[in-house]
Order: structure tokens, then sequence, then C-alpha cells
């Protein structure tokens, strides 16, 4: 297959916060599939690379590593990590370009071409799908995306539904591959499909309203869960409403959480709360280290990045941005936002290098993951960049 590498930002900016720095724009959640995996489908190309120099030095097993530009050579596709295209996609065939709105999103190298930044040279073929101007734009295209990705998902064959489970809707709507549900739970597919894949399990009691995707080994232990995705290794308890999982994270406990992104090994204490909705309905801004973006959304819960952790009670503000490894615990209202390595999250206190470390070797193993001498390396280079 043809080799695909996904070109980032040098400098995301703070449309990117908690995110940019910490994990590369392809690996975000965008509807039920990673941005790297959607243009992966709609281009029926192997994800090789992200081409990404504001996160140099990403190096973990088993994902796809950043790489130089000048290493990029075709076959291959070279695409805009800022730009999610809709599925399925047309057949590129031999187009050397594809156009949205008038703007090139993805170039095509022939075989032994180098790649030297973008052109605007060769057919181009226009394309559907929708620009990301930073993570807020995350929960719009998941509202936009997850109804037909979970339709697209629901080709195939799946299991028998067991006995017990109480289906609202046509059951065909439902796709299980590998799940396994406690009798008592509840699949309302009114609205849309709901996808649960292997190894994911699902406690007696839990309401499931589509379009849902559940991905591998992910636990749904008690509550309501609606329009969300909810990716690999994942905790899920309490009210979760239009929001995105990325993977390995914890949210065990009671709590609302809605309209949110949140990053890997994110823990969210008992009782943990998020706001996605002003007193005033009126449009949401987000301001991260003195910058204010509007998003123009009305709902806008918390963006959360990897390796934060909240205490119990945690009250997080409408548009919460909580950087990338912050431990929240002084008090129960969280600021608008909270910076990267925060200790505590009302001061200018950081969490140490080998604290960070020494935590993240005892969480990591806790879903199989080994904290090998690359990973080690990586954490020390994460909190180098964010921290210091």
């Amino acid at each position: 297959m043809t080799a695909l590498y996904l070109l980032e930002p040098e400098v995301p900016g703070a449309a990117w916060a908690p995110f940019a720095g910490s994990t590369p724009l392809a690996t975000l959640p965008v509807g039920a599939w990673r941005l790297q995996e959607r243009w992966s489908r709609a281009l029926g190309a192997t994800v090789s690379g992200t081409i990404a120099p504001h996160i140099e030095g990403y190096r973990l097993p088993g994902r796809t590593p950043v790489v130089a530009a000048a290493s990029v050579k075709g076959p291959a596709w070279v695409v805009d990590a800022t730009f999610a295209p809709k599925l399925p996609m047309r057949a590129a065939g031999t187009t050397h370009r594809l156009l949205y709105e008038g703007e090139t999103v993805a170039w095509r190298l022939d075989a032994g071409q180098s790649w030297e930044g973008p052109f605007s040279e060769g057919n181009g073929l226009v394309v559907d799908g929708m620009r990301l101007s930073g993570a807020h734009d995350l929960v719009t295209a998941l509202e936009t995306f997850l109804f037909g990705d979970t339709l697209e998902l629901l080709d195939g064959t799946g299991d028998p539904l067991p006995a017990g489970i109480i289906v609202l809707g046509n059951p065909e709507a439902v796709r299980l591959r590998g799940a396994v549900l406690e009798p008592g739970v509840i699949l309302d597919v009114r609205k849309g499909g709901i996808v649960l894949e292997r190894d994911v399990q699902v406690r007696s009691g839990v309401r499931i309203e589509g379009p849902v995707r559940v991905r591998q080994g992910s636990w749904l232990v008690g509550g309501t869960i609606r329009h969300s995705s909810i990716g690999p290794h994942c905790r899920i308890h309490g009210e979760i409403s239009t929001s995105s999982f990325t993977g390995y994270a914890n949210k065990s406990h009671e709590g609302f959480l809605g309209h949110s992104i949140v990053g890997e090994w994110v823990n969210l204490g008992a009782g943990t709360i998020s706001s996605n909705l002003k007193n005033t309905y009126g449009p949401i801004r987000l301001d991260v280290a003195g910058e204010r973006i509007e998003t123009g959304r009305t709902n806008l819960g918390a963006l959360i990045g990897d390796y934060a952790k909240t205490a119990i009670g945690t009250l997080l503000p409408t548009g919460a941005v909580v950087g990338a490894g912050a431990n929240l615990f002084t008090g129960p209202r969280a600021a608008k936002y909270t910076p990267p390595f925060a200790w505590g999250g009302d001061s200018d206190a950081r969490m140490s290098v080998e604290a960070f470390v020494e935590v993240a070797t005892r969480v990591l193993p806790r879903r199989d993951v080994a904290v090998d001498g690359a990973t080690e390396t990586w954490l020390r280079m994460l909190h180098k960049r964010l921290a210091e």
C-alpha cells in the first residue's frame, strides 16, 4: 500500500492546547477514528509517519513515529493534519492534489519523488470534510462525523445480542464484535448506531445512546453514555455526553462530562464534573496562557491533556483547558486554564520530572503498558518541553 504522512503546523499555537507539544495532532480523536486513521481509510494508505516539528523526538513503542520532512519519499501521500476528510471519500486514483474550498489538503508523491513542501502543480480532486482550527473543533468534528462513522462501522457481521439486553430502536443498528454485556444493559439506537469492539465490557444498568463507538478493552461500568467516542482501554462511569476519550483514561465514578476531549492516561477523580454551557447561553471563549480564543461554540466542556489528573469533587468550568501532566487537588473549582504539569492548579508550582516519571511507572502497567527505556526517555522529554 501507499505510504501516508501527516503534515502538522510547525507551531500549532494556543488553539491546540492542551495537546500541542505532548502528542501529534494526527493521534487526536476525530469522530469514531483518530485523525490519522481517518486519512488512512480515506486514501487506502498505510500511516508511516508524522511531520511534526512541535513534537520532535516523539518515539513511543507501537506508535507512528515523528519523521523529518526530508526523509519522506514517494510513492506516498502527504496530508494536512488540520483537515479531517469525510468518510467514505471518492477514490483519488492518479490525482496529485486533494482540494477543499480552493485549498490543497493532500499531496501525492510519485515513486522516487521527495517531499519538498506543499505544491500547487498537478490535477486536483475536490473532497468533503472539515477544517480543524484548534482542539475545540474536535467536539464539532464529533458532532459532524460520528453518526456517519458508526453507520459505516455497522457494515459486516457482528455477534448476536446476549439475553437480557434491552434495545430501543432497530437491533440491526447494534454491532458487537467480541464485547461482553451483562443483562440489563440498555442500547438506544434511535438516533444512531452503537459499535462495541473486542473485549469491551458493559456492566448491568448502563445506558448507551447512539451514535457511540467503544474501542477494544474499554469498560463501561455505570451511567449513561451518549453521542460519544471511547478510545481503547478506558474505564467509564457517569453521565457522558458528546465527548471523546482518546484512550487509556480512567473515569470510574459518577460525574457529568459533556462536549469534552480527554487525552490519554487521564484520571478523573470521583465527582469530577464539567460545565458545558454558560449561564448566559453565549459563545464560549478559551483562555490559554493569557491568549483568548473564540470558539464560536455554545456548548463546550473541558479539554484535558495527556496524563492530567483531578482530585475528587473537582469542578471544571465551561471551556476549561487542563494542561498535560497537570494535577488538580487544591480546590473544588479549577481555573479556566491550568498550565502543563501544574501541581495543585492554583499556584506556580510544577510537578517534578522525577515525580512524573514515578507516577507513570505505577500507572501505565495497570493497562499492561510497560515503561521501558524508550518510554521513560519520552516522558522526560515531554516534561522538559512543557514544564521547564
